[in-house]
């Protein structure tokens, strides 16, 4: 995974990194133009930024941004607190994600529901404005998603799962999810026999082992960390359910390259009675018109309820 190559970065050394020179076919949208836009559009709607994580590997050519956020209608958890974050790169190695998620409070182990790591746009043409309507749909479902990992955690608070059971799930982590490397095995391995944090719970159950991989997750490097958190979160969620006899609520939000028509430049197709947005303008320039184009993206009525563009 390279995660040795990664390391914890500031905002000013993202913003200072050299742009690369691709083809006119590769838009390069900057981390500073993604920083800029993420917090403008998190204080646009209300919410505030308690804490800013980054995170990238040599040269900044592959950048994560984690946002510790809070909003006066979210729902208060005693242990977990919302996060936004994202990843972005100069040289084509992973498209940019984004998403809604949650941090332990107690050690600062991320949760990312498993829908929220599948969109990916090639940076390709209207790929400025794509990025822009895709954080402010995840914005939109914010509180939504959040209230969905609490009940995530409380079942998995909820749910015996012994020392045997916990070595087959790491196993099956390792050989075949490939979610975790031989460090991170180990890793694991260290939490189950001493663990460095209280997570006021028994041991012996799903959350506890959940965090004791999210922590070695942390070593991921920033190019796959969403994409391991989400498919580990994806798995633990599929195991308990399965194992109960029901289904997770949430059916998957996979977004495909074919919903958009690149040919009209225009974003998603079922928005193209929207108004076009000027792709020759800085990304927060177009702010006020993504708000627009997102607020009739077709979502549930109860996320709508609970959060309005």
């Amino acid at each position: 995974m390279g995660h040795k190559k990664s390391t914890a970065t500031t905002k000013s050394y993202l913003e200072s990194a050299p742009l690369p020179q691709h083809a006119k076919t590769y838009t390069v949208v900057s981390h500073k133009e993604v920083m800029d836009l993420t917090e403008t559009l998190l204080n646009k709607q209300g919410f505030t930024i308690t804490t800013e994580l980054y995170k990238t590997n040599m040269n900044a050519k592959v950048a994560q941004g984690i946002y510790h956020i809070n909003h006066d209608t979210a729902s208060n958890d005693s242990e977990m607190g919302m996060m936004f974050a994202w990843t972005n790169s100069y040289d084509k190695s992973t498209r940019f994600q984004c998403g809604i998620g949650a941090h332990v409070f107690v050690c600062n182990n991320g949760l990312i529901h498993g829908d929220l790591a599948t969109y990916g746009r090639k940076h390709t043409g209207t790929a400025n404005a794509d990025i822009s309507s895709h954080i402010v749909s995840q914005i939109g479902m914010a509180n939504h998603k959040f209230n969905e990992l609490v009940k995530d955690k409380i079942a998995m608070k909820d749910f015996s799962l012994n020392r045997k059971q916990q070595a087959e799930l790491l196993g099956r982590l390792f050989a075949d999810e490939k979610i975790l490397d031989t460090q991170q095995l180990s890793c694991v391995k260290a939490e189950m026999d001493d663990v460095s944090y209280n997570y006021n719970v028994d041991p012996n159950t799903a959350w506890a082992f959940y965090n004791h991989v999210t922590h070695a997750l942390k070593l991921t490097h920033p190019r796959n960390w969403m994409d391991s958190q989400g498919k580990f979160h994806t798995f633990m969620s599929s195991e308990i359910y399965s194992a109960v006899g029901i289904k997770p609520q949430d059916t998957p939000i996979v977004i495909d390259e074919d919903d958009y028509d690149l040919d009209a430049k225009r974003i998603p197709k079922q928005t193209l009675d929207a108004n076009d947005l000027d792709y020759n303008k800085p990304l927060e320039e177009n702010i006020d018109e993504i708000a627009e184009v997102s607020s009739i993206i077709e979502v549930d009525e109860d996320i709508n309820d609970t959060f309005t563009l």
